[in-house]
């Protein structure tokens, strides 16, 4: 390196020359690691809050999750409280074909629910959880299939408020695949 350059360096970045010397491939620092060393880190805030959230995140889903699972199954057990029951026994009828009596199909939809979402709460039983949370949310989604047509009857085919009940089951059902990955690759933190 010139010496007019070297002196230019050295008084513009007041970094010593010898640092320079390793472009080129004669010792000293490579220009990416004096790039990367002199870059400034996060803030100690965005630590803290980067911390939280990979602490808590995934815990405070998989309770939420299962509140609002514990939640919609406990309905089910009062007759005409749940805005679904209608929807549930019209699929329930169609998918067992009628074999599964209204009186036993909307309890038992209930205590699955109930204890799919006590398991989800408290963080007992997950790896045991895996299938069944996976046939309950295939299921709370059947009725996209079997009833579109009364599901999107609004103008312009919008949906009824129970073709909007049905689609939040989306959200559900991407929050049942990101707990169902965790608990089957990691325990820690469930």
């Amino acid at each position: 390196m010139h010496e007019s350059v070297k002196r230019a360096t050295t008084c513009i970045c007041e970094v010593p020359s010898h640092v320079f010397s390793g472009v080129g491939g004669q010792g000293g620092i490579p220009m990416g690691e004096l790039r990367s060393a002199t870059k400034p880190g996060p803030s100690p805030q965005r630590v803290r809050v980067d911390g939280w959230l990979d602490r808590y995140s995934f815990p405070l889903l998989r309770i939420t999750l299962g509140l609002v699972i514990f939640g919609f199954g406990f309905l089910k057990y009062f007759s005409g409280i749940s805005p679904a029951q209608d929807l549930v026994l019209h699929a329930n009828r169609i998918l067992t074909f009628g074999l599964v009596p209204d009186q036993v199909a909307l309890p038992a939809l209930a205590t699955v629910e109930c204890l799919l979402g006590l398991s989800l709460i408290t963080g007992r039983g997950l790896r045991l959880l895996v299938y069944p949370l996976t046939a309950w949310a295939i299921a709370i989604l059947s009725p996209l299939l079997l009833f579109p047509a009364e599901l999107f009857s609004g103008p312009d085919h919008a949906p009824t408020l129970a073709g909007q009940y049905v689609l939040k089951d989306i959200i559900l059902l991407a929050a049942c695949f990101v707990v169902m990955a965790r608990v089957r690759t990691n325990t820690r933190g469930l």
